[in-house]
């Protein structure tokens, strides 16, 4: 007996079944009652916990920030996947792209190529996905920016990367633990601080 089963589970939700090689990029469109923010990789469906308060206040403040100090061509948007290939269809936390890579209002997802910066905000339940599995797709598919965002008491530490396009991985340009000061992909000045001052509440 399943583990659904003995939890009575069984007898409220219907459970996905994989189809023979797995789920496609195109499917997650398609899949009835699929949780907000599931991820397609190497086939296998991969569904988020539920947010800190230090996630989604990570999110929302790079999403503001950098669209504040992006030049006019770019935009920031939240959480919105990327199609690399036919089985893996991630969902970084914040993304980069010009404006012009919008489709309409019913877009869910970017081609590799439309994007500038990739920022993964690691939780409990990605840690392995963040730190090792995601970035080494996104340099693959030849994103040239990848960001990963920390917590250490109550603060963002934000470790930088850019794309080799030699060897089509990411090489360390830098950790940020107060203020992200960077030239590229444009310029950026960030006061870190100001997350973990909105988490105490002052």
């Amino acid at each position: 007996m399943s583990a659904a089963r003995d939890y009575g589970l069984d007898d409220q939700y219907e459970w996905a079944r994989p189809p023979q090689g797995g789920w496609t990029a195109d499917d997650l469109d398609h899949l009835p009652n699929l949780p907000p923010h599931t991820e397609l990789i190497d086939g296998g469906l991969f569904f988020m916990s539920p947010q800190t308060r230090f996630h989604s206040r990570t999110i929302h403040f790079l999403v503001h920030m950098l669209t504040s100090q992006a030049p006019e061509h770019l935009e920031a948007i939240g959480e919105m996947t990327i199609k690399l290939d036919k089985r893996n269809r991630p969902e970084p936390d914040v993304l980069v792209v010009p404006v012009d890579a919008d489709t309409g209002p019913r877009q869910t997802w970017f081609e590799p190529r439309d994007v500038i910066l990739a920022v993964e905000v690691v939780s409990d339940d990605s840690v392995e996905r963040d730190r090792e599995v995601k970035p080494r797709k996104y340099a693959r598919a030849g994103v040239p920016h990848f960001w990963r965002v920390e917590e250490n008491d109550g603060l963002p530490v934000v470790y930088v990367y850019e794309l080799d396009p030699a060897t089509k991985s990411y090489v360390p340009s830098g950790i940020f633990h107060k203020q992200l000061k960077l030239t590229v992909p444009f310029p950026v000045d960030l006061d870190l601080t100001a997350i973990g001052r909105r988490l105490g509440g002052s």
